[in-house]
């Protein structure tokens, strides 16, 4: 492969990296959310366009969360903050879920693929930038068949966005008034449970053009640089969230994820 082309290529990822850092420690949002669309468009600026792109991007963003999910849990853990029951409960119907979405993503094209992540991704915007903490759907996390129909959905469309379980499970937690602090805890668990069987069905997905070093649907350039970078920026994100109040940033990366979103939907529908 040329090496300019290759350094390209490292310095592009080594800038996404860092920027999902900052925004995970300082917004306290998955790295996948913004990790796919950027994939997608470093990729493509690259010239490693395909129908099977997406599938890329989602499986090398889910490779990153295994580190930063357990890296994650293991430091809410020592302050006590994970619901290991929640955790415990949710995981079978979460990995269902997940391994059904890595089947389902192998299976469709990537103007597919962009299409469902920009409808998800507007959702998730929509209810950063507007969301309420008071919003409650219930007083405890649901049991039974409410739980059954949910951990699976859970699974399935966090793989289906290449995403750990912030975006989702956050908001589900804390719609069935589980603490917010404790709600983050834990779904940095959901990651973990999400990722790691996902990833092992990614890298069996053939691709027909991929960038160099990769596996399946997963790069590994892509996986090491973008995990060097936020495990360095992540830090200085979460300083500068004491320093400020993160609340109204949260609302603009929301707004910002809504036009992100829409741009994947305008190149999925070929306008």
């Amino acid at each position: 492969m040329d090496i300019t082309l290759l350094l390209w290529m490292g310095a592009l990822l080594l800038v996404i990296g860092a920027f999902a850092g900052v925004l995970a420690g300082l917004l306290g949002v998955g790295g996948g959310i913004v990790l796919v669309p950027a994939f997608f468009y470093a990729f493509s600026v690259l010239g490693f366009e395909s129908p099977q792109l997406m599938q890329l991007c989602l499986g090398t963003s889910l490779a990153t969360i295994i580190v930063t999910s357990v890296r994650s849990v293991l430091s809410h853990n020592k302050k006590g903050a994970v619901d290991w029951d929640i955790l415990k409960t949710w995981a079978p119907g979460i990995v269902v879920g997940a391994l059904f979405g890595v089947t389902v993503a192998s299976s469709l094209r990537s103007d597919a693929l962009q299409a469902i992540f920009g409808c998800l991704a507007i959702i998730v915007g929509l209810y950063m930038a507007f969301g309420n903490k008071s919003w409650r759907l219930g007083e405890a996390m649901p049991r039974g068949w409410m739980r059954v129909i949910l951990s699976p959905l859970l699974g399935f469309l966090s793989v289906l966005m290449g995403i750990g379980g912030g975006s989702f499970g956050v908001p589900v937690m804390s719609l069935y008034n589980t603490p917010i602090h404790r709600a983050v805890a834990t779904a940095a668990g959901f990651g973990v449970i999400i990722a790691v069987p996902s990833v092992i069905g990614f890298l069996i997905v053939s691709q027909r053009v991929a960038p160099p070093y990769s596996i399946g649907a997963v790069n590994f350039v892509a996986f090491a640089l973008v995990i060097a970078m936020t495990l360095i920026t992540a830090p200085w994100g979460a300083a500068l969230a004491h320093k400020m109040d993160a609340g109204p940033l949260k609302k603009v990366f929301g707004i910002f994820l809504i036009l992100v979103a829409l741009n994947m939907l305008r190149k999925a529908l070929g306008w």
